[in-house]
């Protein structure tokens, strides 16, 4: 029996996906348009999905990353086949690291070319299957929206993550015919109610912490994809146990609170890793405790007796599985500990005891922090006291995003955060990520400021996006600490006896002049007194703004300089004990920060190289080595 007319519709495949992304609370679309998709681009905006183009697909990836762990709510990725879909893999890797629900449409070539190594042609599900949480394609218009719904679903549902959904440029464009009032299944607009834990597994968890000495909470950024960073601060006061963040994760409890002892992982300072080393017992809340979080999986340690509460737990290694597990988000955890807590009676000396532990562990992450407080007269910037400058500068709700590299260490030990939802890094550690992660987060976060930390080469590799921030009027300001190298991987080579500097050290650009040419607000800065103007002029720009920080070259991490690998000393200003190639090329650095030399004073580190070279297979030989260099007047 056929239906009434006025009961059916014709529509196109791509209006039944922008109709799905918008009844699952998508608001922003981010792509690099390509035949095979350009179809879609419209639909979505016809849902009143905002559409961004990008520059680059991995940019597009990154936003579209940043969005859902932001937000919680799925943001999609619209590429074309082949090489857009490779481009974008960079970005669903970082939205499966960070559990962000990101929703993947990768355009195919035509069902009927399919298998015969036609234009772009790839098999998408293959090869995103190890990547994304679900894979899937549309082979025929009619199962569009039974393959919509599973790709959404899969994105939030459990862990959030991406999903890819591959369609034919033919099934994309097909029309077909559904009923007006067909029911549009609820998991597409929220995703499934999460079910509270038994009570009598989260009394023990009390338990565990409440009858150790040195307990310690590990929260991750499940608590802030919970929205329950309020319920934890309430938690933690009510039982006097501190709290650690996770790495990459320091906006999960006010840093500012005596109970926070600071975030794991690279930066922190030795103050952290001491700490969870010494507990006793640990609840580990909403993290999924990777290697940088667990310094190489060595927490919780051996002797720890540990809960671990995750929508998916892992539960630790095989030799040292968790006391107690528990599946379930960290809302619905606390929301029990707290009902349990009401009716509970504490002993209060044993609480009078935690609360002195507790200060003492609290003035010693208090020492620990302090970064760039020593006299600095050298050239450059010291990215101590740059930290320091825009956590005294930057308004309380700005979102601050952070790329990959040594650079990044000073932030982590001394920038502190006030709100949840203030911070954005990827645990994939994928470098370029920070300048697209903060135009995201601009745009999400319409009217808040998004301050994007890069160093001169992970700002590279995404820089055009610069111009995608000047198009979409992004409230953006990007940091991008030079060191003219790359600083951590140059780090390397020295302490594995390699010859630093080889493809390590990439060409000069003038980042300043890079963002006057897309239209933003171009600085550069040399010196620290130079950077509070220069911060406050960003910040009243009304556009886009780069700041261009020259970094003293001996800086890598709070711990540790570049010299110190080939026996420098530990602090203080540098001196060579011996001519080493990457000592002779950090004094160069040193006496001439400003690059206007650079390829002068490369070609004299060269020929200073090669004479060195030199010296050491004469002396390997056991010939008397005699180093004449001639450097000109």
């Amino acid at each position: 029996m056929s239906m009434p007319q006025d009961q059916v519709a014709i529509v196109k495949v791509g209006d039944i996906l922008a109709e799905a992304f918008a009844r699952a609370g998508v608001k922003m679309a981010f792509t690099v348009p390509g035949v095979s998709v350009v179809g879609l681009l419209e639909a979505l905006s016809a849902n009143h999905i905002r559409v961004v183009a990008a520059r680059h697909e991995g940019g597009a990836g990154f936003m579209a990353a940043a969005v859902g762990q932001l937000t919680g709510r799925p943001a999609v990725c619209v590429v074309t086949r082949g090489p857009g879909a490779a481009n974008l893999a960079i970005g669903l890797l970082s939205a499966r690291a960070d559990s962000s629900p990101v929703i993947a449409v990768v355009g195919q070539v035509r069902r009927d070319v399919q298998g015969r190594e036609s234009f772009q042609e790839m098999d998408l599900v293959a090869a995103f299957d190890p990547i994304v949480k679900w894979a899937g394609e549309i082979h025929d218009p009619a199962d569009a929206e039974v393959m919509v719904e599973k790709a959404i679903v899969a994105a939030v549902r459990g862990r959030p993550g991406p999903v890819l959904l591959s369609i034919p440029e033919d099934v994309l464009e097909a029309s077909v015919t559904v009923r007006m009032d067909r029911p549009h299944p609820s998991a597409l607009v929220h995703p499934e109610h999460q079910a509270e834990p038994d009570p009598t597994l989260v009394r023990k968890v009390l338990h565990l912490l409440t009858d150790a000495q040195r307990p310690v909470i590990l929260a991750g950024a499940g608590v802030l994809r919970a929205r329950s960073t309020d319920a934890l601060v309430r938690f933690a006061e009510l039982i006097h146990v501190p709290v650690i963040a996770s790495w990459r994760r320091p906006d999960v409890f006010p840093n500012d609170n005596p109970l926070f002892l600071g975030s794991a992982g690279l930066g922190a300072s030795a103050t952290v890793q001491r700490r969870l080393q010494e507990a006793d017992a640990i609840l580990v809340l909403g993290c999924r405790l990777n290697e940088i979080t667990t310094y190489g999986y060595t927490i919780p340690g051996p002797s720890t007796r540990w809960a671990h509460v995750d929508l998916e737990p892992r539960g630790g290694s095989v030799d040292h599985r968790a006391d107690i597990l528990i599946a379930a988000d960290a809302a619905a955890f606390l929301r029990v500990g707290q009902r349990v807590l009401m009716r509970a009676a504490f002993d209060a000396a044993s609480l009078d005891e935690r609360k002195a532990a507790n200060a003492v562990d609290r003035a010693a992450y208090e020492a620990g922090a302090v970064v760039g407080d020593e006299p600095w007269d050298g050239t450059g910037v010291h990215p101590g006291h740059a930290v320091m400058t825009l956590a005294r500068v930057l308004p309380k709700e700005a979102i601050l995003t952070t790329d990959v590299g040594d650079f990044g260490t000073w932030a982590a030990r001394c920038f502190r955060f006030h709100r949840p939802g203030t911070f954005l890094g990827p645990t994939s550690g994928a470098t370029g990520y920070g300048l697209p992660a903060a135009i995201a987060a601009s745009l999400a976060r319409p009217g808040k400021l998004a301050v994007a930390l890069a160093g001169e080469d992970g700002f590279a590799m995404t820089m055009a996006e610069l111009e995608t921030a000047v198009r979409e009027r992004a409230h953006v300001l990007a940091i991008v600490f030079d060191n003219g190298r790359y600083g951590s991987m140059w780090r390397q080579q020295a302490m594995q006896g390699g010859r630093p500097g080889l493809a390590t050290r990439p060409g000069h650009i003038d980042f300043a002049a890079l963002a006057t040419a897309c239209g933003a607000l171009g600085l550069t800065v040399d010196r620290d007194e130079d950077l509070e103007p220069a911060l406050r002029r960003a910040l009243e720009a009304g556009r886009p703004a780069v700041i261009h920080l020259a970094i003293g070259a001996r800086w890598t991490t709070p711990d540790e300089l570049l010299v110190d690998v080939v026996g420098g000393p530990q602090a203080g200003a540098p001196t060579l004990a011996a001519p080493t190639e990457m000592a002779l090329d950090e004094l160069l650095d040193e006496l001439l920060i400003d690059s206007t030399a650079r390829t002068e004073v490369d070609e004299m580190a060269e020929a200073i190289s090669e004479v060195i070279a030199q010296a050491d297979a004469e002396r390997a030989v056991g010939t008397d080595a005699t180093i004449e260099l001639h450097l000109g007047e």
